[in-house]
Order: C-alpha cells, then structure tokens, then sequence
C-alpha cells in the first residue's frame, strides 16, 4: 500500500525543489510570490517584473543565495519579506517611483545594497537592522534617516543626493576601500563613534562631523564644500603614510576651526584651499611630515605648523591677508637640503590667492626654481561651481 504514495510525494517534492532553485526567478504577481513561501533558501535571485503592480510579499524565505532586483518597476508601493535574513549577492533597487514602504524587519546580512531613484521613500522597517554589508550605494531618495542600517565594517559605501537626509549615524569600525558623503540634507550630521581606520572618505555638503575615534587613513580624505564651522579629529595620527595619500579642505565657506592635534604625517599633499572664514591655520601642532605639496590659500592672517620638518614637495602660501612674518619663518626653512624641499611661494596681500604651482602677482618669496602657469589656472580654485574647483582639487590631490 505504501509503495502506492511514494511515487506522488516524490513528485510534490521535486517542484517544490525546482521552485526554490533558479538563476533568476522573475515575479510577475501576487501568486508568484505566495508559491515562494514554502522556500527557506531560495537559490538563485529573484527579480520583479516591471509590470507587476501594488505590494510584493516574499513571506517564508529567510535567505536568497543570489539577488532580490527591481528595476523601473514603477507600479510598485511596498515590498515586505517577514522572515528574510541574508541576500548572498545583491538587493537592488532602482526607479521605484512610487514605492513608499520597504519592511524587512530581520534583515541583518547583505553582500551589496545598492538603492537608486527611489523618490517616494521616506522611511525604513529594517527592525533587527542590517548588521554587514561590503558595498551599499543609497542615491536619490527621500530617506529622513538610515535607521535599521547600522554596519560594523564596510568596504565602500556612497550615500548621495538624498535632500531629506538629515542624520547619518553608524556603528563603522572600519572602511576598506572609500566612504563617500555629498549633497543630502543641508543640515546633515555625520556621525562615526567607533571609526578607526578607513582607506578613503570624502565629505562634501555636511553640516556636523563627528570622527572621534578616526586614528589612520591609508589613502586620501577630503573636505570639500561643507557647512560646518569646525572639524575635529582628535586622535588621527596619519593620512597616507603608505600610499602617498591627501589631506585636503578646500571651500568650507563657514568653517572657523580646524583641529588635528595629533597629525604627525601626510603621505601625499596637504592642502587647505578658499575656506573663506578661516582667519588662522594652527590646528596642526604635531604636523612634521608632508610627502607632496603643502597648499595653503585663503584669507588667514596666521599660520602656524610649530613641528614641521619635512616637506617634499612643493609650498604655497598665499593670502588675501597680510602673512609677512609668516613667509619670513617659512622661507628660512626652504632649499633643496633644507625642510622645504620643492619649490617656495610665498605672499600676503593677495586679490586672488592661487593654488600650488601659481605664481603671485604681488609681494612674494618665491625660490629661484619657481614655475608660474597661466592666469586661468592661477584661479582654478576659484571657479565658480563644482565642475571647476573639484577638478582642479582632483588633478593636484587625488582625492576624488
């Protein structure tokens, strides 16, 4: 009697099997999620069709070996997995325009979160929260907050032109490769209480950073157009020190102070460039080698670098201000066998003070090597608009 059931239940247990295995499962409605309940593991991905309209539920399936995909599904308002753990690969989602509600509320692993034109976002139900990732892109939403994104190490994160975005907020020991923050919420905070060591991270457009653990960065870091008055790293001790990185500030409009008491090398250039309310330059006490260019222009009145002793590449300094004493400390310290190595620009009084490789109009002490170039760019760094400032900031530091 028994033999009579075995043939039948080896039949339910094969589609079910097949089912839950695919390259690519494409769900083209309600029903063909539902069949994906009885799934633990789905292997492979699982992509939505682009016709599919209304809410997506892929309730049962607590990990998917491949991707979750949905690209310019624009019908779509609320995609939900209750029991969804781990995505292998990628969970991706791009021109979802009228998606408001992502609930994943034990999602803790994925290997790349990339989320793109998603303009009716606003919040995520991400209870348990995702915990790893290695590359997460989150670009053009409108997300008030990452809560239920709080990673402990990523490789390279991009979080970008969110305007509602106002609080970014991570548990981040480390960052392997690049963190790039730009163009979210004017009033933006930053915020990275366990950061230690990270690769390369850029800042454009925020408000309040906050890096008190920050104690190395291999490759570059940058400041570029953002609205804080006064950045801090207190414990950060080198940038670049291996692979010639850059350190640079350059169009900080509001920024008053800067401090990095405990900065002793720059592997590359140090540059701090048309920060326009920055009267004084100290915050660098411990600073003592540069292994490019040091480019200081702006509109300070004083500069201090107490510890400096090796700089390699070439120095500018050039103000709208009058910096005398300062040219005269410095250009004591200038010369091939001296601590200034490369070549010496050095003036106040300046109507338009130029980056490195400019030669004044006015005033100046400038070693007899010194190389002028043309009048345009004398004033890159004061091109109006990003196209022009960045790409000069890029061809001389690299840190873009």
């Amino acid at each position: 009697m028994a033999a009579r059931y075995i043939v039948p239940a080896l039949a339910v247990a094969g589609r079910a099997a097949a089912q839950c295995s695919a390259a690519t499962t494409t769900i083209q409605n309600g029903g063909d999620a539902s069949a994906l309940a009885s799934c633990q593991t789905f292997s492979g991905s699982i992509a939505i069709a682009t016709g599919f309209v209304d809410t997506v539920s892929l309730d049962g399936i607590q990990r998917i070996s491949g991707s979750l995909i949905a690209n310019n599904v624009t019908q779509i308002t609320q995609i939900s997995a209750s029991s969804l753990e781990q995505i292998d690969d990628s969970f991706m989602l791009n021109g979802l325009t009228i998606l408001t509600t992502l609930s994943f509320p034990r999602l803790t692993e994925v290997a790349t979160l990339d989320w793109e034109a998603l303009p009716a976002l606003q919040g995520l139900s991400f209870t348990t929260g995702v915990q790893k990732a290695s590359q997460v892109s989150i670009q053009n939403t409108q997300l008030n907050s990452l809560n239920g994104i709080n990673l402990q190490v990523v490789d390279t994160m991009t979080i970008a032109n969110n305007p509602y975005l106002n609080e970014i907020n991570m548990q981040l020991g480390n960052i392997s490769t690049s963190l790039v923050l730009e163009a979210n919420g004017r009033n933006v905070s930053a915020t990275f209480p366990n950061l230690e060591w990270a690769n390369n991270m850029t800042f454009r457009n925020v408000s309040t950073i906050s890096i008190p653990s920050l104690a190395s960065i291999n490759g570059s870091m940058g400041f570029i157009s953002n609205f804080f008055t006064s950045i801090v790293a207190p414990n950060l001790t080198s940038v670049g020190a291996m692979g010639g990185g850059s350190l640079s500030f350059v169009s900080n409009a509001d920024m008053t102070n800067l401090s990095f008491p405990e900065l002793t090398t720059v592997g590359g250039g140090l540059q701090v460039a048309n920060n326009t309310a920055l009267n004084t330059v100290n915050g660098f006490p411990s600073l003592k080698t540069v292994g490019g260019a040091l480019d200081f222009n702006g509109n300070f009145s004083n500069v201090s670098l107490p510890a400096l002793s090796d700089v390699r590449g070439a120095f500018n300094l050039q103000s709208t201000s009058d910096i005398s004493s300062a040219c005269s400390n410095f250009k004591g310290l200038s010369g091939s066998n001296n601590v200034i190595k490369g070549t010496f620009t050095c003036s106040g009084d300046q109507s338009h003070p130029g980056g490195a490789g400019t030669t004044p109009s006015g005033t100046s002490s400038s070693s007899s090597s010194s190389s002028s170039t043309s009048k345009s760019s004398a004033n890159g760094l004061y091109i109006s608009g990003t196209t022009g400032l960045l790409g000069v900031v890029a061809a001389i530091f690299g840190v873009l």
